[in-house]
């Protein structure tokens, strides 16, 4: 049976992706977006760099404008999230219908792209001063609140955490990072590198604090402060709470699809219900090119998997096509661009240019002679040049001169 109209639940980047897919495909039916936030599809990487620095507007970040989605036929319902699905009446429910009432929409296909939200703190997280980074709003609160010469506390060295670190520091503020971790960023490089990449706070005028965890943030209505579980204190006006994020399936519940950490579908993103697919960082599918299940928050990952999505919901079955993305990065930290790709852990790094101390830097990780991953930092021409490498994994021995 053709498909005379699909929805697609997220108005992210990997919704935006499976829209501009299927349209480009020639599926010429009803289309809708259901998106949680007021605002028209926009680029999120920006949200802890230039939006919160100030060096664009909120307005920039939007990938495209009203025309282009009225041009396109697309139907945009905004500042509405999903609330609940029934894949036997093909119907999902929503919190925003006409007249104040809750509304529902009617599908043939459905792709599930609503992403995840930034995970809080058990408490503490009401009192004015603490944020988190996840929207427009968040960032543009955070910026708000950083005035030059503040303390800012911010939980969590991973790549959120890094980020609005080193963008404060610009706006000049003192910034204190804590990671519960051994060394920032172990779950993606290992203890080792992700320590040497940690050394960028200390370059930069922020001290980094590894293995301590906050036990409570202080303050009563306003934050003051934040006691650590080994008993000491720091003094903070403002607390950013980086700490991951959480999928958005709750709405799922009593649905018969299966949820876990994330959305679970296979290497073809299908939930296993007839005609829904999942994209973007609410997926844990399989990944055929890593050869495990995972739910990736990568951007690049969310618009691959968005066009996928579309792809296989148009295709059918009998065409479907496997995910299978070499995961890749980017972030921007003190000036410095650090990219990665493949697999960057359990496997040994090679230095090919300079080191992490001494940058521009190159590496790549080896395993079983096999090229499976690869790092640089202010390298992104010898970067581009590697990257091929570890996507068809290259033996070591064949490695470019950098």
């Amino acid at each position: 049976m053709g498909k005379k109209r699909i929805v697609i639940v997220g108005a992210s980047l990997a919704g935006l992706r499976a829209a501009e897919t299927l349209r480009k495909q020639g599926f010429d039916g009803g289309l809708v977006m259901l998106g949680a936030e007021a605002h028209l599809p926009y680029d999120r990487p920006p949200l802890s760099k230039e939006l919160l620095k100030g060096d664009v507007g909120a307005a920039a970040l939007s990938y495209h404008p009203q025309a282009w989605y009225d041009g396109q036929g697309i139907e945009l319902i905004l500042g509405s999230a999903a609330t609940g699905l029934d894949p036997v009446a093909r119907r999902v429910m929503h919190a925003k219908g006409p007249h104040g009432a809750k509304g529902h929409l009617q599908y043939d296909g459905l792709i599930i792209a609503c992403g995840a939200r930034a995970r809080r703190l058990e408490s503490g997280m009401q009192k004015r001063g603490v944020f988190v980074i996840r929207s427009i709003e968040d960032s543009l609160a955070l910026k708000a609140a950083l005035q030059p010469g503040m303390q800012l506390v911010v939980m969590g060295a991973g790549f959120i955490g890094a980020e609005v670190a080193a963008s404060a520091r610009a706006l000049g503020v003192e910034v204190t990072v804590l990671e519960a971790a051994a060394s920032p960023l172990r779950r993606v490089f290992g203890e080792g590198l992700g320590m040497a990449l940690g050394q960028l706070h200390g370059e930069h005028g922020s001290v980094l604090r590894c293995g301590v965890e906050v036990s409570r943030i202080l303050g009563h209505e306003r934050v003051i402060g934040v006691e650590l579980t080994d008993g000491a204190t720091l003094p903070a006006d403002v607390v950013v709470v980086g700490i991951g994020a959480v999928p958005n399936v709750e709405w799922l519940a009593g649905s018969g699809l299966s949820v876990g950490n994330g959305l679970l579908c296979d290497e073809f993103l299908w939930t296993g219900c007839e005609g829904v697919y999942a994209a973007g960082d609410v997926a844990s599918c399989v990944n055929t090119w890593l050869g495990e299940r995972v739910r990736g928050e990568q951007w690049t990952t969310a618009g691959d998997q968005g066009r996928l999505a579309a792809l296989n919901l148009l295709a059918g079955k009998e065409g479907h096509q496997a995910f299978e993305t070499a995961p890749y990065f980017w972030s921007d930290q003190y000036g410095c661009r650090i990219q990665s790709i493949g697999r960057t852990v359990s496997a040994d790094l090679v230095h090919l240019l300079g080191s992490p101390q001494q940058r521009p830097f190159v590496g790549a990780f080896v395993e079983n002679g096999l090229t499976v991953g690869a790092i640089a930092v202010n390298a992104p021409r010898q970067f581009a040049k590697l990257r091929p490498f570890v996507v068809r994994r290259a033996a070591s021995a064949d490695l470019p001169l950098l």
